[in-house]
């Protein structure tokens, strides 16, 4: 055992020759402030990493353990900077060099200390130090960006299929056979395209005698005169009646007060004032006509088609693929859209016989593909009647989409199509979102689907509760 004298003259020599662990110079212990060597740091031999016992009178300037900064790597290594010699608190010039160092050098160590468990807490919180990340992770779910609530409601599914605005079927007005040809049969007038005519109206003119329009279903088929009985002296009675001529009783008897109404009704027409009636005298139709073509010419001869027409009121017609057949009936109603993405209430009014592609191919509308792809496609022809018309402005022909409701689900649950979430395995959830922001993924089972909502049902799904979509 070496005497105290010499410990701590050998301390001395150490803190003013011996170099740094690292290389850098000055003492390795703490001195005293009367500026003598602190007899608590003698150097001792001691094994690497064996902990100095403490001495009780210098626990402020001894840490509980010493790192063998010689012994192994670490913060202490690099971090320990070479430092210039430091000033004591008093004035004293005898206070050695080697005190001047060593406070200064302790309290960087204690500092390099704590920087090293702070980053070593901050890396092990990172998952770098130890573990190889294979644990469960139990952090909560997040919460869904955006929320919604499930609504009970009536859900209706509709189809929607191609339309077009115009005015409906167009017919021929045929020439009558016992007016065509010779010298008392040219034609001096005729209407324009678009031109509307109404009862007493004249559809044209030959020789500058009138041909009016007369409201019926009926055609003149017959001479009719004093003595005649039957359903077209009823119809013909009733347009005199409504064209103003009277001293006639509406009946199926054509008596001589009818033979005196139609006297008069033939002289405001510039005809002869025979009495009777003969086919060809007028145009039947079962109301107001629009003139879709001309065909006829003034001056040529009356023969053949003179002109077409269709209704005045416009229409939607569908040609409706057969698959959606039982979504029409008379009376069904349907949301028309309009170019300008407008929308009117329409009503299903007429439906037609199912026609197929190779149908039109046959009447010379086909396509010459020989019956393939949309030729061999049954459509059944449907017309709907707008009755709000002002609400068409001033389309008069139009491409347009028709919704048909196709199903109704009434009092059923529904949330947005997004709030599904697919299941691993098949099926569906929705993340219900508790109130205190918990997120509890549940099966539903879903119906039926329209307008971006789905209908679902399942345990703990209920008017109000709130499932989580995407943002």
């Amino acid at each position: 055992m070496t005497a105290p004298d010499e410990t701590r003259e050998r301390e001395h020599d150490a803190d003013t020759e011996a170099p740094h662990p690292n290389g850098a110079p000055g003492p390795l212990g703490p001195a005293g402030t009367d500026g003598a060597p602190d007899s608590s740091v003698a150097l001792e031999l001691r094994k690497p990493g064996e902990v100095s016992p403490p001495n009780a009178g210098d626990l402020e300037a001894r840490p509980t353990t010493t790192p063998d900064v010689g012994s192994r790597p670490g913060p202490l290594d690099t971090a320990v900077p070479e430092t210039a010699p430091a000033r004591t608190d008093g004035d004293d010039p005898s206070a050695s060099t080697g005190s001047r160092r060593r406070r200064p050098l302790r309290m960087a160590g204690l500092v390099v200390l704590a920087i090293a468990v702070v980053a070593g807490a901050g890396a092990a919180s990172a998952g770098v130090l130890g573990g190889d990340g294979g644990g469960t992770d139990r952090t909560a779910p997040d919460a869904p960006p955006n929320t919604t609530e499930v609504k009970r409601t009536t859900l209706t599914r509709s189809e929607t299929v191609d339309g077009t605005l115009g005015h409906g079927d167009v017919s021929a007005v045929q020439a009558p056979a016992g007016r065509q040809g010779g010298g008392g049969g040219v034609v001096t007038w005729v209407p324009a395209d678009g031109d509307v005519i109404e009862r007493g109206d004249a559809v044209y003119r030959v020789a500058e005698e009138k041909v009016p329009l007369l409201y019926g279903s009926l055609p003149l088929y017959r001479q009719m005169e004093e003595g005649t009985e039957g359903a077209d002296v009823r119809m013909l009675e009733k347009n005199l009646a409504a064209l103003g001529y009277s001293g006639f009783t509406v009946d199926d008897e054509y008596t001589s007060g009818t033979a005196d109404a139609v006297r008069d009704w033939q002289d405001d027409l510039g005809r002869e004032e025979t009495g009777t009636v003969r086919p060809g005298d007028a145009v039947i139709a079962d109301g107001p006509r629009r003139v879709a073509d001309v065909k006829a010419v003034p001056g040529a001869p009356l023969s053949g088609a003179v002109l077409t027409w269709t209704g005045t009121e416009r229409v939607v017609s569908v040609d409706l693929d057969a698959q959606y057949e039982d979504l029409v009936r008379k009376g069904t109603k349907a949301t028309v859209t309009l170019p300008d993405d407008t929308t009117v209430q329409a009503e299903v009014t007429d439906i037609g016989t199912p026609t197929t592609g190779q149908d039109a191919a046959g009447s010379g509308g086909g396509s010459g593909n020989g019956g393939s792809g949309d030729a061999d496609k049954a459509t059944l022809p449907v017309e709907l009647k707008v009755a709000a018309q002002k609400e068409l402005g001033r389309y008069q022909a139009a491409a347009v989409d028709v919704s048909l409701k196709a199903e109704t689900r009434e009092n059923v649950l529904v949330v947005p199509i997004n709030a599904l979430v697919a299941r691993q395995g098949g099926g569906y959830a929705v993340d219900v979102v508790g109130p205190d922001g918990e997120v509890r993924p549940t099966r539903v089972e879903v119906g039926m689907f329209a307008d971006s909502m789905v209908e679902i049902s399942g345990k703990g799904i209920a008017d109000g509760t709130v499932v989580g979509v995407p943002r």
